[in-house]
Parts: C-alpha cells; sequence; structure tokens
C-alpha cells in the first residue's frame, strides 16, 4: 500500500485516515485560531492524526464581490502563528507558481485546487518545494486521469503527492462521487483523501454564490471511509450560516465529535479487513 510520512503522520499504508480540517478560508486571525483550537481538542482526545487547513485567498468564488481571505502575506502570518502554537501540520491551497515558495516556508502540504490541477508549472513549482503536495482531482477528470497530475509532481522529482477527490460535474449545479474513483486511485499507488464538504457543493447554485448540501455530509463521509480512504477533508464552521465561504456545505462544530467516532469505527472494520484480505477488494474488481 502506498504511504506518505509527514512528521508522526502517516497516510496510507494500512493506517488510520488522516483528518484534514479547518475553515473554508481566514476570516480572520483570531477566528482561525479559536477554531484551530477546537479542532486540536477534538482531534487530541480522540487520538485522530491532524492537519490543520484554511486558505488566505479564495481565488475562485463564483461572484467577484465575495470575500476572498486576507491575501498571501496575511494569511501566512496567520497560519505560521497557528503552527507554533499547537505544533501542528499546516495544509494551504496556491494559485500560481510564484505562491509555491512562501507558501512553503509556512505550509507542511501544498494543495493544487481542483480547477488547476492542470496547471503544470503550479504542480512543477509545488513539488520542487520538497512539501507534500495535495492534488485535488479536477471535477472534470476521471479517476485514472489524475495519474498525469501526479507524475508532473514526481517528475519534478517529489514522490509525496496525494490525491483528493471533491466530486464530479453531474450536469448543471451539481456534483457526484463515484465510489469506484477511490479503489482506481489507490490501485495507482497514492494514498487518497476524500473532501466530503466540497463533494456536496451545488456550484454556482446559489444566484452568485456556491450552494451546498451539508445535511448528507455524514452519509457520504461513512461511504468514503467504507471505501478505504485514508485521509479525510472536512471544512468545519462554529456557525456555518455565518460563514464568509462555503456556508452551505461546511460541517458544524458541535457534529465533529461523533461523526469523528462514527468515522473511526468504520474505518477500523475497513483496515482490519485489508490486513486479512489484501489484495480482496483488487480480485473482486478485476473478477
Amino acid at each position: 500500500m502506498p504511504v506518505i510520512q509527514l512528521r508522526d503522520i502517516t497516510f496510507g499504508g494500512g493506517h488510520p485516515f488522516v483528518l484534514i480540517a479547518g475553515p473554508c478560508v481566514i476570516e480572520s486571525a483570531s477566528h482561525a485560531s479559536q477554531i484551530a483550537a477546537e479542532l486540536m481538542t477534538i482531534a487530541r482526545r480522540l487520538d485522530v492524526p491532524f492537519i490543520f487547513k484554511a486558505s488566505y485567498d479564495k481565488a475562485n468564488r463564483t461572484s467577484g464581490r465575495s470575500f476572498r481571505g486576507p491575501g498571501l502575506e496575511e494569511g501566512l502570518r496567520v497560519l505560521a502563528a497557528i503552527k507554533s502554537r499547537f505544533d501542528v501540520p499546516i495544509l494551504t491551497d496556491i494559485h500560481d507558481a510564484g505562491q509555491a515558495a512562501p507558501a512553503a516556508a509556512v505550509a507542511d502540504v501544498l494543495q493544487i485546487p481542483a480547477f488547476l490541477s492542470r496547471q503544470t508549472d503550479l504542480i512543477v513549482a509545488a513539488a520542487r518545494t520538497g512539501r507534500v503536495v495535495n492534488i485535488k482531482k479536477g471535477q472534470f477528470l476521471a479517476p485514472d486521469d489524475v495519474r498525469h497530475a501526479v507524475a508532473k509532481a514526481v517528475g519534478a522529482g517529489n514522490p509525496r503527492v496525494i490525491v483528493t477527490e471533491r466530486g464530479t460535474s453531474f450536469g448543471y449545479h451539481n456534483l457526484v462521487v463515484d465510489m469506484r474513483a477511490f479503489p482506481m486511485m489507490r490501485e495507482q499507488g497514492l494514498p487518497v483523501v476524500f473532501d466530503v464538504t466540497h463533494s456536496l457543493q451545488l456550484p454556482g447554485g446559489g444566484d452568485g454564490v456556491t450552494a451546498g448540501l451539508a445535511q448528507y455530509i455524514t452519509p457520504l463521509a461513512s461511504a468514503g471511509v467504507a471505501a478505504g480512504v485514508d485521509g479525510m477533508f472536512l471544512e468545519v464552521h462554529e456557525e456555518p450560516a455565518g460563514a464568509k465561504s462555503d456556508a452551505q456545505n461546511a460541517l458544524a462544530l458541535d457534529l465533529l465529535e461523533p461523526l469523528l467516532r462514527r468515522l473511526m469505527a468504520i474505518d477500523t472494520i475497513v483496515k482490519n479487513a485489508e490486513r486479512a484480505q489484501p489484495d480482496a477488494g483488487v480480485s473482486r474488481a478485476r473478477g
């Protein structure tokens, strides 16, 4: 099984899933720090490997009037303070090649946004920093097509790549998740993360904003863990209705712990079964 090591966190290899969680965007320094503290408390109580995520700039908002975040310099300052205070790994996304080096000075994982997953210069720049690269599979890509994006990072000298499923475009204003995508991508030798909350977006479905279906987070996350993912990506907010980005598909903070307990129980069953019959899933798929 593929394995990526990040400090004391292991993606893949039959290890428990890694939690990647935080607000969609940095709304303020105090808000980001508060959310990080709450998430760290829950992760430590449950002994869940945890990476804090937040964006310093949401460059792909539906409307030009939407809140984008504090920007590169201030956003990285906020993330650096959280990393120092809580000793937690940081994930953030980059949008052009020039952001890779400064972001890598703070972030442990550089994320390639789904809409930019074919941007060669961006992927190569992220890879050359030596940081773990998380490539989000574009909404327009088949599961096996993500290997080409991964090859760009590996070709730049960095094999530390994970891939994230975040739904596939299904007509207008809708996304679906093909559960076959998880074993398909894992069979390529890639640790696979499931971005549940973005998969429940209704892109552009809210008259200038992205609508969403947060009420389906639990069943969708459960299905993903049952399919054997190596990481769970969740956007979390203490008051989703007031979030400045992705309000309608974010998970309410008070629902995180019960959700994680459910997912951990499923994950234990799945990973134990994989260890007992490591080739069973592949054999069934080929049969």
